[in-house]
């Protein structure tokens, strides 16, 4: 089932989210849920603020195929910076660079309940933080550096993708 996307400003986007304490097939729905929801809205993320769900669950799929589904994540190393463009699902039309860690290393668990912990490097970094940002009620306006109008998004990455 698709969800619909819950845009800013909404106090759904801005609490703190609840720590999942017991995997169930309710939440394997969701996750799945969420998944088709991303993909509906081409995105490579997604926090389950996001459909109006208050829990400490994500997803990032930079990759076709390589997904990550995030329960309780926590980044535990971080490490270097980079500043690069994000959007969001929830801010349509709204873009901007934002300063981050480019290596940060994230423990979460599985749909199985398993515990994880992947390194992430650039992109997938950025995403991985941009997503855990939303289970802490942070989103990535309040860190833009300079927005980027959208008219000009595509000639701003052009003249900026070897940087």
């Amino acid at each position: 089932m698709r969800y619909p996307v819950i845009i800013h400003p909404n106090e759904k986007l801005t609490k703190k989210n609840r720590e999942v304490t017991e995997i169930t097939e309710e939440l394997w729905t969701l996750l799945d849920d969420m998944h088709e929801t991303m993909i509906a809205h081409d995105g490579i993320g997604i926090a389950a603020p996001q459909i109006g769900k208050n829990i400490r669950v994500a997803l990032v799929e930079v990759e076709e195929g390589d997904l990550f589904e995030l329960i309780n994540p926590t980044i535990i190393s971080a490490k270097g910076e980079d500043i690069d463009v994000e959007g969001c699902l929830s801010i349509p039309h709204v873009f901007g660079t934002v300063k981050r860690p480019d290596e940060i290393v994230v423990r979460y668990y599985d749909r199985e309940g398993d515990e994880m912990e992947v390194e992430a490097y650039g992109y997938l970094a950025r995403a991985f933080q941009h997503e855990i940002d939303h289970l802490n009620g942070e989103l990535f306006i309040d860190k833009i550096i300079d927005r980027i109008p959208e008219e000009e998004l595509e000639r701003y990455m052009e003249e900026h993708q070897n940087d």
